[in-house]
């Protein structure tokens, strides 16, 4: 196919795209002028758009490409079960064999505390899927008063009916009726921008005391459970200091509470160890997850639950009558198939211990660019990592949403063959795949700086900085 071809066909595409096709968390009107930027091929850390440009991914599509793109043995594995059986209910009491191999390999991968395990599609569903489980949980064992959830702010939690509710970002509520009256959130663990004591230990005793004092507001015997990510993902990457999570799960069995760890995005290798939780020996009641578990190569999500909360709504059953809570493609096979694969390639194929030796790699590059003068701030934990940018480093003022500074970051990475995520804060996330070598980190951060440079000689960002760089 010539150039004008290719041309003529991603212009149908686009087309195509604006009259029929929703996407996810974008403004609608702005996408029907726009259209759509089509990715055709993906190897390794790097994807190729439907003009045959190459862009090196930092952010492993939406967090979830963690072993990199066109992994083969993967593409083998999907082949062959869907040859075999491509699908199977989980009704009735049937089952396939991926998804019972799958079940027990995260049993025994996850903290100890979790001993079985509900497929969803992916993160919201799973989210969702656990609050429906709390809720029976309660009323099983005789506390139906019990009703209450309690999140973070900025923290994000999925965008299904009550997912989003716990999700605490205002683009999330705005017409949808939530929260929820039961859902309320405390303050997030953002050293960066508290205006009080930023040491560790005042960051985790300031979180522990607001969820005491929510929970004392709202009553001990009302509050089901307090959700949490190890690193607030969405919400700008706020990573709290080590010992946060840990923390936060004596205060829950203090309170009498469930804790539920959301590992959907920190989960298989992204923060360093396979689970966040596992780092600090945190023992969850519930922890969901999803992205990474199958690297995005198919749909699914998990939710992990310890045995007593099953045993719990396992007993409260009345006779004869099943837990009414099941989704079509819970346990699929396919994705099961994957799901195993991805994990064999973290563990045997050697991705797990790449992505922590290349770490040094990723915090250096994150370093190098605290001398910029559009840079705050640099944080991460393991591959997980954000940029802050400021319009004054010393009062650390924000840029005026009007500028729409992210997009024109996100215009001048594309340009330059980089893709990560500009938050609309003006935060800068990046989530590199496992697979990602030194060279890829050079090359990221050398394109990251061109990227920065070219938008500092925007003569309205220049001056938005307040005079605080030389003319």
């Amino acid at each position: 196919m010539t150039y004008g071809e290719l041309i003529m066909q991603d212009d149908t595409l686009v087309s195509l795209d604006k009259q029929y096709l929703i996407h996810p968390v974008t403004h609608y009107r702005t996408h029907e002028k726009r259209g759509a930027t089509i990715l055709k091929s993906g190897k390794g850390a790097y994807l190729t758009d439907s003009t045959g440009k190459e862009l090196l991914d930092a952010f492993s599509g939406l967090w979830c490409v963690n072993v990199g793109y066109g992994q083969e043995s993967i593409i083998e594995a999907a082949k062959e079960q869907m040859s075999s059986l491509p699908y199977a209910t989980g009704y009735f009491h049937f089952s396939s064999e991926p998804a019972i191999q799958l079940a027990a390999k995260l049993v025994d991968i996850t903290p100890t505390s979790l001993q079985h395990v509900y497929f969803t599609l992916g993160g919201s569903d799973a989210v969702d899927s656990a609050i429906r489980f709390i809720v029976n949980y309660f009323n099983a064992i005789g506390k139906p008063n019990k009703k209450h959830f309690i999140s973070i702010e900025r923290g994000y939690h999925g965008s299904s009916s009550q997912s989003a509710g716990l999700t605490a970002l205002p683009v999330f509520h705005r017409h949808f009726d939530l929260p929820l009256p039961n859902q309320h959130r405390i303050p997030c663990p953002y050293a960066y921008r508290s205006e009080h004591d930023t040491s560790p230990d005042n960051i985790i005793a300031e979180s522990v005391m607001a969820l005491k004092n929510k929970v004392e507001e709202l009553g001990i015997d009302k509050v089901a459970a307090f959700f949490c990510e190890p690193v607030i993902g969405s919400g700008g990457v706020i990573v709290p200091p080590k010992g946060w999570l840990k923390a936060m799960q004596d205060c829950c069995n203090e309170l009498g509470i469930l804790f539920v760890v959301d590992e959907v995005i920190t989960g298989f290798g992204r923060t360093g160890p396979m689970f966040a939780s596992l780092a600090e020996d945190v023992t969850p009641d519930l922890m969901t997850m999803a992205k990474g578990l199958t690297s995005g190569y198919a749909p699914m999500g998990a939710v992990m639950m310890s045995d007593a909360v099953y045993q719990g709504i396992a007993d409260g059953c009345a006779p004869d009558v099943p837990v009414g809570h099941g989704y079509t493609y819970s346990a699929h096979p396919v994705s099961a198939a994957i799901a195993l694969e991805v994990i064999r390639l973290y563990e045997e194929g050697g991705l797990l211990a790449n992505g922590q030796a290349v770490t040094c790699h990723f915090e250096a590059g994150l370093a190098s660019m605290l001398d910029h003068p559009l840079v705050g701030e640099v944080r991460n934990r393991g591959l997980l990592g954000a940029i802050e940018l400021v319009a004054n480093k010393d009062s650390k003022a924000r840029f005026d949403s009007a500028l729409k500074l992210s997009e024109r970051i996100s215009t001048a990475a594309y340009k330059h063959g980089l893709i990560f995520r500009a938050f609309t804060d003006n935060i800068l996330g990046f989530a590199p795949a496992l697979c990602y070598t030194k060279e890829d980190f050079d090359l990221l951060f050398e394109r990251l700086k061109r990227t920065l440079d070219e938008v500092l000689e925007q003569p309205e960002v220049r001056l938005a900085l307040n005079d605080s760089i030389p003319t």
